[in-house]
């Protein structure tokens, strides 16, 4: 364990006055002591201390060290009203922040992200059948009496008696006064409805219904394991993994299922509802803050059996974990990219390790990662080669895009068009599919050449028509879309170069005037909820035409699409990233599983200008796995991973010459690297070299696969003083290079 976060008493509880080791969410390098409050408090409570003049959130990490005089060590606040932190979290924070090389006070962080843990239990009123009788009856008091004797001894919210019963607050209100009705104070933050493992699920096929057994065979055990569930798309890993969880429940423990899009939440809540018959915990960035509170409350507690959630979700205070699905789980937006970098995928496999629960790993095109380590015996691996029912795996086809003459202003071929056609005539949907968001990538002054770029980072400004702005994709800043050149100063000759999924919409509706055509980018909707929304319209069959972004390739399921078009499938082909081909091939293979989900058979086009490329040419075959077999001798040779280990350091800072000086630095003093038989690449600019007026240098680290490369990294890093406002960050398993 780091230094300064000792664990130095195996005492669970300490008497007031007793001296602890408090660690805070705040930037410090050690715990810091304190004296337990009146009443004491127990090891791995949450409380709240001085800090200098503010009052901080922290966690009884242990014993003081009592090296420092006592009459002037301060006392712990309070112990705030949440379950202590568990001895399984603490492990898992200690082995996350060792293998990260990540400050134990950013893990902490990551586990307190609930909003006001240090408020008292917030309150409500609710309202019940009281012991007396109206002084008159009428039509609206009679609605609410029977609702309150229908539901015998429950209790309601003002506003849910009110709508059950048809009548206004103001009836609820006289019959309180008359004690007819009671109002009565309930705490807030109320446990969720127990979940039913033993409903009725779905009928299941013989493989669907073995890989069940497996997996439920698996969490009954009650000791770790990993399972890849590799499935093709619509096979019904789902309805298999919630089998999974439905055995989890039976053994009293919870589940946590990791999602990598909040807009997949909607479909899946429903199917989780239908399957328990209650609803699960949410968790993600569109919850509310005080519906996160509760979460985070009655998790500690025991209350919440099921939390669907995104890859923050992870670092929750479960009480009794027995089962983390990954779903999607080869999606890259479980690489946390920002603040602490984790992937979300590993940490899950720690975790489960450390709290003896099962990890399913769900994906119809798994990570060479996964794929590897199911190979070489560490997961378990199942797979369901079928769809569910009557649907069949699309027919895949490409479009030579040098055949197609298509004029340079235009990105939907003639061929695609006639397909698009016929899927309008019969009454079935049809997806355009491009990975760019917003109108145009590139917006060029046609006078001058001038490309517009961020103030703040080295990269191109994307316009944005629906939202009239220009926006960096790298940094958030947005700015009017000009009508004179920057440069020039030239009037109108401002050009979107490059099409964008708005782009692509306004051509769709150009050839296909009277077609509902529905647009899918997270960008164009104002919250979580909207998108959802349109989602499920979609899947009822609200728009004949669908284009989307990779958005649309995550688990959604619409009956009535039978063709998905790829627009620019050489799009991530191109490109020093080492998994360019493996994200490449699982984009394509998802997007294209979206077609032909029901009766109706599917159809998926992609347009290229590579037929032959081996991946374009994968892709159409199926080949899944001579395609994994491939990559993987390609990456073995070059021992890269998952047969070799890379770490990233990133130095960024506002004077590109003291971080270049730095970068120099420590390349040229690698004996801590070199005395494990790693080596060090770089210093050189990152691919975007600035990024909020920072600029940045990246040096790269490559060792072999069973080098116990943190701590070398450790000391090596050391070496440097970070001055004034630099910035150094390890990237443990790099998943990108920008």
């Amino acid at each position: 364990m780091p230094q300064g976060y000792p664990r130095l008493s195996p005492k669970l509880f300490f008497d007031e006055g007793e001296l602890v080791a408090v660690l805070t969410t705040q930037p410090l390098d050690r715990a810091l002591d304190y004296k337990a409050p009146e009443g004491g408090c127990h090891l791995g409570a949450y409380v709240e201390v001085p800090l200098g003049s503010r009052k901080v959130i922290g966690v009884v990490w242990g014993a003081g060290q009592g090296d420092y005089d006592y009459n002037k060590i301060r006392s712990v606040i309070r112990v705030l009203d949440a379950a202590p932190m568990r001895a399984e979290m603490v492990s898992f924070l200690e082995k996350s922040a060792a293998y990260t090389l990540t400050p134990l006070s950013a893990m902490l962080r990551l586990t307190t992200r609930a909003p006001g843990l240090g408020d008292p239990p917030s309150m409500r009123k609710i309202y019940r059948r009281g012991t007396g009788e109206p002084d008159r009856v009428t039509a609206a008091r009679t609605k609410v009496l029977e609702t309150l004797a229908e539901y015998g001894d429950l209790s309601f919210t003002l506003k849910e008696l009110a709508e059950m019963s048809g009548v206004t607050s103001s009836v609820i209100k006289g019959l309180v006064k008359q004690d007819v009705v009671h109002e009565e104070d309930s705490p807030r933050d109320l446990p969720f409805q127990r979940l039913d493992p033993d409903l009725p699920s779905k009928e299941l096929t013989e493989d669907q219904a073995t890989a069940s057994a497996v997996l439920a065979a698996g969490v009954s055990s009650g000791e770790y394991g990993t399972t890849l569930l590799r499935g093709v798309t619509g096979s019904g890993k789902t309805e298999v993994y919630l089998e999974a969880v439905a055995a989890a429940l039976r053994a009293g423990r919870q589940a946590l299922v990791l999602l990598p899009e909040i807009a997949l939440t909607a479909e899946f809540y429903t199917r989780v509802e239908a399957r328990f018959g209650a609803k699960p915990a949410e968790w993600h960035s569109g919850a509310t803050m005080t519906e996160r509170r509760r979460i985070w409350r009655m998790i500690g507690q025991g209350q919440a059996q099921l939390v669907i959630g995104a890859r923050s979700a992870l670092f929750l205070p479960f009480q009794n974990l027995g089962l983390i699905v990954v779903d999607e789980e080869h999606d890259t937006s479980y690489k946390q990219e920002d603040g602490v970098l984790y992937n979300a995928r590993d940490m899950a496999v720690l975790r489960a390790s450390i709290c003896g629960a099962h990890v399913v790993l769900a994906s119809a095109t798994p990570s060479l990662e996964s794929w590897a380590n199911a190979q070489a015996g560490k997961y378990t691996k199942l797979e369901l080669t079928s769809r569910f029912g009557p649907a069949v795996m699309p027919t895949m086809g490409t479009i030579d895009m040098r055949t197609e003459g298509l004029p340079s202003d235009r990105w939907v071929s003639p061929t695609l068009k006639r397909e698009v056609d016929a899927r309008l005539e019969r009454g079935e949907q049809a997806m355009l599919f491009i990975n760019r968001r917003g109108y145009a990538p590139v917006t060029l002054c046609r006078a001058c050449g001038h490309q517009i770029g961020c103030d703040d980072c080295d990269a191109r400004m994307v316009e944005h028509r629906f939202l009239k702005r220009l926006i960096c994709h790298q940094c958030g800043e947005s700015k009017p879309m000009p009508t004179a050149c920057p440069s020039c100063e030239a009037e109108d000759k401002m050009a979107p170069i490059g099409p964008g999924v708005e782009r692509l919409g306004e051509e769709a509706h150009a050839l296909w005037p009277d077609a509902r055509i529905a647009t899918l980018s997270s960008d164009m909707y104002g919250s979580a909820r909207a998108l959802k929304e349109e989602i499920a319209g979609i899947a009822q069959g609200s728009a004949d035409i669908i284009i989307g972004t990779q958005l649309v390739a995550k688990g959604h399921n619409f009956p009535k699409l039978t063709l998905v078009g790829v627009i620019d499938a050489d799009l991530g082909l191109t490109g020093s990233d080492l998994r360019a081909a493996e994200r490449t091939f699982q984009l394509m293979r998802q997007v294209a599983g979206r077609a032909g989900r029901a009766e109706a058979p599917g159809t998926a086009l992609l347009q290229t200008y590579q037929p032959d490329h081996p991946v374009i040419r994968s892709i159409l075959a199926g080949d899944e796995e001579g395609f994994w077999k491939a990559e993987a001798k390609e990456r073995q040779q070059a021992g890269m991973p998952p047969y070799g280990r890379l770490a990233g350091i990133i130095l960024s800072g506002p004077d590109v010459a003291a971080v270049f000086d730095a970068g120099n630095q420590l390349a040229r003093n690698d004996r801590a690297l070199r005395d494990v038989g790693a080596q060090v690449f770089g210093p050189a600019p990152a691919p975007i070299a600035r990024v909020r007026g920072r600029h940045r240098v990246r040096l790269l680290v490559k060792a072999d696969k069973n080098v116990a490369l943190q701590r070398a990294l450790s000391i090596w890093v050391s070496q440097i003083k970070l001055k004034g406002d630099l910035r150094l960050a390890v990237d443990i398993d790099p998943q990108s290079f920008y």
